[in-house]
């Protein structure tokens, strides 16, 4: 079977694809993780969610699928099913959802066949690679009545959502600028001959993106700074700070949207910038984006997320707290309570269930992944990027959206809703 006609057996499936006994609220879901780096940390907390089998477990990499079967068993008694490639799991009509923790050029496309399979989806921020296939997946959530879930995960967090809720309570005034800084020490990715391949499907692995030939190269992290798979720091960190940044102003779509900066510390082959700044206007208050992924700035310890108001400041330092500030800096309040991803696990599995609604249901998580997109797009053009928020779409620059709005796909891997 080509992979032509594998793509369109799997969108076939859809037709047997819905959910036993109305979305099984009274029983197990069923569900799958793919891509076992990231997606060890979905099975740790799935293994601690209520009403939950664990079907699947899928990896290209044999030696972390091997690690993941073991660890499974250990710990609940019982080992999944283990492949390596995704698209067999579709085919299963007993599975009910699917969590993807796949490098960014597979999110959308892999998400699109889930839907088209009767699968409900959590995936991996950003989510997409591209704003049209930010579109496209909303699209096939809709068509075929799936949930997915975005895993930006704070969404979830008790502390964070309490200090949202303070927000709109007015606990700062009006609210008119807000700024997410990430800072780390990321080493250089090198410019020399390639490392030994893994004992992976590279075919496989590269799936709807063009074929590079130093693909190996950048297995299995580095693939985040060069522009066929991933989309630098900004689509890494960025859909968790700006989220949050975008969550408390209350704002959906910048109007524009610039960006300065550049790779700065490392003469090598990556692509996106490691220092950079962001900035967006959205009419009535504005918010930043603050990069020093090369350098931890340990004098000026920046806030990953800070939102400023006219009565003073709400800043969110670590995972799951909040600090409040009068307008002379005087600490008003702090609260602070344990990080733990099983919640949001855990509202992706009730709202299946029908016990709940999603935290970070997929066009939600993608208006914050669209500000990434244009500020990566920002960047590489080098202009500022006007945005119609009414027609969702860049204005006045034919040449942006042509060139990044979409991207090329390898013949036969197009995703189509």
């Amino acid at each position: 079977m080509n992979r032509r006609t594998f793509t369109t057996a799997a969108l076939s499936t859809a037709a047997f694809g819905t959910l036993r006994a109305a979305d099984k609220a009274n029983d197990k879901v069923r569900i799958a993780v793919c891509g076992l780096g990231r997606g060890m940390g979905h099975v740790g907390a799935l293994l601690k969610c209520e009403n939950v089998e664990l079907a699947y477990l899928c990896e290209l990499d044999e030696s972390r699928l091997s690690k993941a079967m073991q660890m499974v068993q250990s710990q609940s008694g019982r080992a999944p099913k283990g492949v390596e490639d995704f698209r067999k799991i579709l085919e299963d009509k007993d599975v009910d959802a699917i969590t993807f923790a796949l490098p960014n050029h597979w999110h959308a496309p892999a998400t699109i066949l889930a839907c088209a399979a009767g699968k409900h989806v959590y995936v991996e921020k950003p989510g997409s690679h591209n704003p049209h296939e930010s579109e496209m997946m909303v699209q096939a959530a809709r068509k075929h009545q799936r949930l997915v879930q975005m895993g930006n995960q704070r969404r979830s967090y008790t502390m964070v959502r309490e200090a949202m809720q303070k927000l709109r309570e007015g606990v700062i005034g009006k609210v008119t600028y807000g700024r997410s800084a990430y800072t780390n020490t990321r080493k250089e990715i090198g410019l020399g001959a390639l490392k030994p391949a893994a004992h992976i499907d590279l075919d496989m692995w590269q799936g709807p993106a063009p074929l590079r030939d130093d693909v190996a190269k950048y297995v299995h992290y580095d693939w985040h700074w060069r522009w066929n798979w991933g989309g630098g720091e900004l689509a890494n960190n960025g859909p968790h700070g700006m989220d949050l940044v975008r969550w408390g102003l209350g704002v959906e779509y910048a109007q524009k949207v610039s960006c300065v900066g550049g790779r700065y510390h490392f003469k090598d082959s990556q692509e996106t910038p490691d220092s950079f700044v962001v900035g967006y206007d959205f009419g009535h208050c504005g918010a930043a984006w603050d990069d020093s992924s090369c350098n931890p700035r340990a004098v000026d310890k920046p806030a990953f997320v800070e939102i400023y108001g006219d009565g003073g400041s709400l800043v969110l330092a670590g995972n799951n707290g909040y600090t409040v500030y009068d307008m002379k800096g005087k600490e008003v309040e702090k609260q602070s309570g344990p990080t733990s991803d099983v919640a949001h696990f855990q509202n992706f599995i009730d709202a299946i269930q029908g016990k709940a609604k999603l935290n970070s249901e997929i066009e939600e998580g993608q208006k914050s992944t669209l500000l990434c997109h244009l500020g990566n797009i920002a960047w590489r053009t080098g202009r500022t990027i006007h945005f119609d928020p009414d027609a969702k779409k860049i204005t006045g620059d034919d040449e942006a959206i042509k060139l990044y709005w979409s991207r090329k796909y390898r013949e036969g891997w197009e995703p189509k809703v």
